[in-house]
C-alpha cells in the first residue's frame, strides 16, 4: 500500500511493543482545509498528531511510525484501558467537521480507510470491535468521526461492531429501568464516563456518542427502546 510521508513531530519517542497496539481510533481533522490539518498535526505548539491521515482524494499520509505513539486520543477510556495513545492507532480523516461544514465521508476515502484498517488489524490481531470512533472513548468532549460516518459498511468488512436485524424480545420498560439496562449494556460494549447506577445530566453525551455510531439519523441524546434493542444485541456479542 502507497503511502506518502508528512512526518510530525509530536509523538513519543520511547518504542512500543507491537503487542501493546490493541485498537484503531478513527477521528475527522475538523479544519477547514487538508493543508491545515496537515500543519496543525506538525506544529510542535500543538501537540497532536496522528499515524495516518487520509485525504479527500484517498491518498494516505504516514505522520507517525507505527511504533512509536502518536498524540491522537488523549484523554479517554474504554474497558479497562485508560488514555488510548498507547495502545492505538490513530487515523485521521479529512473532513470539515461540525464546526466548518460536516461533509460526508467520500467512496475514494472510505475505501482507502478500510484497507489500511484491515492491514493493521491483520498486522497486530486487533479485535475487530476495537475499532473505534474518538467519540466512543472520550464521549464528554469528542463527536467525531460523527453520524456521517459509514460504520455500517465497515462492519461488513469486518471492522468494528454493528448490530443484525433483531425482533423486540425486550417487553415495553419504563424510563428508570430502560436507563440501567441501556447503561449496564454499555459497560460490557466498552464505553466509561457514567455511573450505571447514579443519572447524570452528562448521560446524554453519552446517548449521543452511541446514537451516532448506530442511530446516525436520530441523534437526540434521549433513551429509547431501539437503542436499548442494540445496545443489548452488542453486548451480547462481546
Amino acid at each position: 500500500m502507497r503511502k506518502l510521508l508528512e512526518l510530525s513531530p509530536n509523538f513519543s519517542k520511547k518504542t512500543r511493543k507491537s503487542s501493546s497496539i490493541k485498537f484503531i481510533i478513527i477521528h475527522y481533522t475538523g479544519m477547514q482545509s487538508e493543508i491545515a490539518s496537515i500543519q496543525r498535526l506538525k506544529n510542535k505548539k500543538a501537540k497532536v498528531s496522528c499515524h495516518y491521515l487520509i485525504n479527500r482524494k484517498g491518498k494516505i499520509i504516514q505522520m507517525v511510525p507505527e511504533n512509536k505513539t502518536a498524540w491522537h486520543a488523549g484523554i479517554s477510556r474504554w474497558k479497562t484501558y485508560r488514555n488510548l495513545n498507547i495502545n492505538s492507532i490513530g487515523i485521521e480523516l479529512v473532513n470539515k467537521g461540525h464546526r466548518f461544514g460536516y461533509e460526508k465521508f467520500n467512496d475514494l476515502q472510505i475505501n482507502k480507510l478500510v484497507a489500511l484498517c484491515k492491514n493493521i488489524r491483520k498486522k497486530y490481531n486487533i479485535k475487530k470491535n476495537n475499532i473505534l470512533g474518538h467519540s466512543d472513548i472520550a464521549p464528554l468532549r469528542k463527536i467525531d468521526p460523527g453520524e456521517k460516518f459509514p460504520w455500517k459498511k465497515l462492519s461488513e468488512y469486518n471492522l468494528g461492531s454493528w448490530y443484525k436485524n433483531f425482533r423486540n424480545d425486550l417487553k415495553q420498560t419504563k424510563t428508570v429501568k430502560i436507563r440501567n439496562l441501556f447503561f449496564k449494556n454499555l459497560f460490557k460494549i466498552g464505553y466509561r464516563y457514567y455511573s450505571v447506577k447514579v443519572p447524570k445530566k452528562s448521560d446524554r453525551f453519552i446517548i449521543r456518542a452511541f446514537q451516532r455510531r448506530y442511530t446516525p439519523k436520530n441523534v437526540t441524546g434521549k433513551l429509547n427502546q431501539k437503542i436499548l434493542l442494540i445496545s443489548d444485541f452488542l453486548a451480547k456479542s462481546q
